[in-house]
């Protein structure tokens, strides 16, 4: 009786702390269908719903639409994942399988890289890619992909090794024996077993790009290469007022991508990331 009593307070503590915890998403969306004066009086909900907060706050920015700015971020995506996969997934598959000289010295040095706070690279990385002529591009964005670096590339290059090494060298050496390359070795056999691992990365890459709010605003300076994050900050200021109601209706829509890519991956996301910590 005494175990089920505590049970019990244990669930409804947690349903309580639940409510607390939903409660900045429920008054997030209600404040999106309020007027700017409505929004001021701090209701949850609103009295009349005002449903053109989406449908103005979709064309609000003078020239351009939601719809341009939705585009760009996801080609900036696509470039950025495809990029993130094949070098993230080359250099941990030559830490994990090759013998090279000084490999445990590189792969320490690699390591050090992901201690590195990311300010300290902030004025480097600008003074370097305005001497490449990369700025106002998305360059700086693709290149550091394509060379493992980037937002998260170290992160995803030590994940994805932990998970190789848990693949039995056996493997390798039948492949050699058949007359398969080190190439072949890794598309045609490391590559289809390190799905889940590599769905990990491709969701951590997402999210983590999707929300690169500071990157996006040194790098991008026109208006037509804006990312969805970057136009939020125009919508709040473009016309020198406040229109929180339209705001608060484009900021819940620019979520709604991560939250489904999140939704659907989350099984993958998870068994990526168990899977690798077991091995």
């Amino acid at each position: 009786m005494r175990r089920q009593t505590s049970d019990a307070i244990r669930h409804i503590m947690l349903v309580l702390f639940s409510f607390v915890m939903l409660y900045p998403i429920a008054w997030w969306i209600g404040a999106s269908l309020e007027s700017t004066a409505e929004i001021s009086f701090l209701n949850a909900f609103p009295s009349v719903p005002v449903w053109s907060n989406f449908r103005e706050g979709w064309t609000a920015i003078p020239g351009y639409s939601f719809t341009r700015f939705y585009l760009n971020t996801f080609l900036l995506e696509i470039a950025v994942l495809a990029a993130a996969i094949f070098s993230c997934t080359l250099v941990a598959f030559g830490f994990a399988r090759l013998d090279f000289p000084l490999r445990k010295f590189w792969f320490a040095i690699l390591m050090l890289t992901f201690m590195l706070p990311a300010q300290v690279l902030i004025v480097p990385q600008y003074a370097m890619f305005y001497q490449f002529g990369w700025i106002n591009t998305y360059w700086p964005f693709i290149v550091p992909q394509m060379l493992a670096g980037g937002t998260g590339g170290t992160f995803f290059v030590f994940l994805l090794v932990q998970f190789i090494r848990g693949i039995p060298k056996e493997l390798d050496e039948s492949a050699k024996i058949d007359g398969c390359t080190w190439f072949g070795l890794y598309w045609r056999m490391v590559i289809p077993l390190t799905k889940s691992a590599i769905a990990t990365v491709l969701i951590f890459c997402f999210l983590w790009n999707w929300d690169d709010f500071l990157g996006h605003l040194l790098y991008i300076n026109s208006v037509d290469k804006y990312t969805v994050a970057l136009a939020l900050k125009m919508l709040n200021d473009s016309e020198g007022h406040h229109r929180w109601g339209q705001l608060l209706a484009m900021s819940l829509v620019s979520v709604v991508p991560a939250t489904l890519v999140f939704a659907v991956a989350q099984k993958q996301l998870v068994e990526g990331v168990a899977t690798t910590g077991i091995k």
